[in-house]
């Protein structure tokens, strides 16, 4: 049995990516990674289109033809990331569920009565239990030392997480790259919507701060609730980066600003549709404009160039297309989320 030096020692991290089930391809076990990552193909509630749920395992698929240099920690790999397996038993109760929400909304966008159905409830129920054995596996994970990462998924996925950190770490604040606001109190009827994921978050008590960046959808409940936070809620919307951008302003300059927001503890919670749709086409719910790429990671860099930490994430929302671009972005940003989340914690 090889210890976690000689695995470093003998991987060849300039050979073809070894398709092992685990991200990247990468060779450590459970107990010799400092970060792991886990999927939870759900998406029940999504509202549009459909298809994150198939985002963590083509995202894993197009891991392995990522090269594991990363000129923001070249050996931030050594750490030592391990993938757990999502469950078969989540999938199939997603694709259930899903045809009867789907249903559900169709009949709501045709404008009838479905008050009596029951099927919210049922949604909800079952939504609950996702969150709580989310919650239940953060909660291993975090006892073990480790950096929880959830890959979803549509946004409800990690509620559970956010628990899971807010007892462990107590105050911690959340960033949150997205196109929407996602403040919506149970929207459609569904308690842990999509939509509801930063509603939610705000309900628990150690979650101190969440600073929105790049938001461009949102109704006015959610405005009014962003504007009566007392700046518990601090948004930086997408309109109002640009127009700084356009009047001289570096978005160096802009992500200082937004850092100074954020507390010492940071969960980054990263909606793919938080960047330009070229770099997502087929995500659930596209809305123009959004970050480059870079611009995300150089937001991600500064937060932990600033002595914060990062002290677990989430990637969601990517949908695979007929193409593999979706799945080829998320795997490289949540690469990317990995080794920056790695270099905080080191």
């Amino acid at each position: 049995m090889q210890s976690k030096q000689e695995k470093i020692a003998s991987f060849d991290a300039n050979g073809v990516g070894v398709a092992n089930n685990q991200f990247f391809g990468l060779p450590f076990t459970y107990e010799e990674s400092q970060l792991v990552l886990f999927s939870v193909p759900w998406e029940v509630t999504v509202s549009y289109r459909a298809g994150t749920a198939k985002g963590p395992d083509a995202m894993l698929k197009a891991s392995t033809q990522i090269d594991l240099y990363d000129n923001d920690n070249p050996n931030g790999w050594h750490n030592g990331i391990f993938t757990i397996k999502s469950s078969p038993t989540l999938k199939r109760r997603n694709t259930e569920l899903r045809k009867i929400a789907g249903t559900y909304i169709k009949a709501l966008e045709q404008g009838k009565d479905m008050s009596l159905s029951g099927i919210p409830e049922k949604i909800n129920e079952a939504c609950a239990t996702m969150v709580d054995q989310v919650y239940q596996q953060s909660k291993q994970i975090l006892a073990d030392g480790k950096i929880p990462a959830l890959v979803g998924g549509d946004h409800s996925t990690p509620l559970g997480l956010m628990k899971a950190l807010a007892e462990h770490h107590g105050g911690f604040g959340i960033l949150q790259i997205d196109a929407h606001a996602d403040l919506r109190d149970a929207y459609e009827g569904f308690t842990y919507s999509h939509a509801s994921i930063m509603f939610n978050a705000l309900a628990i008590d150690n979650m101190k701060k969440l600073v929105q960046v790049g938001i461009r959808d949102l109704c006015d409940a959610e405005l009014q609730l962003i504007d009566n936070s007392d700046r518990r809620v601090v948004t930086y919307f997408n309109h109002e980066i640009k127009r700084a951008a356009y009047h001289g302003m570096t978005w160096g300059d802009i992500c200082s600003r937004i850092v100074e927001e954020l507390p010492k503890k940071v969960y980054v919670s990263f909606d793919i549709d938080g960047l330009l749709q070229t770099f997502c086409p087929n995500t659930g719910t596209p809305v123009p404009g959004g970050l480059e790429f870079e611009q995300a990671v150089y937001l991600l860099n500064a937060i932990v160039e600033s002595g914060r930490t990062i002290i677990g994430f989430d990637l969601v929302e990517v949908a695979p297309g007929e193409d593999e671009w979706d799945a080829i972005v998320g795997a490289r940003m949540l690469y990317k989320m990995c080794n920056i989340a790695l270099k905080g914690n080191a």
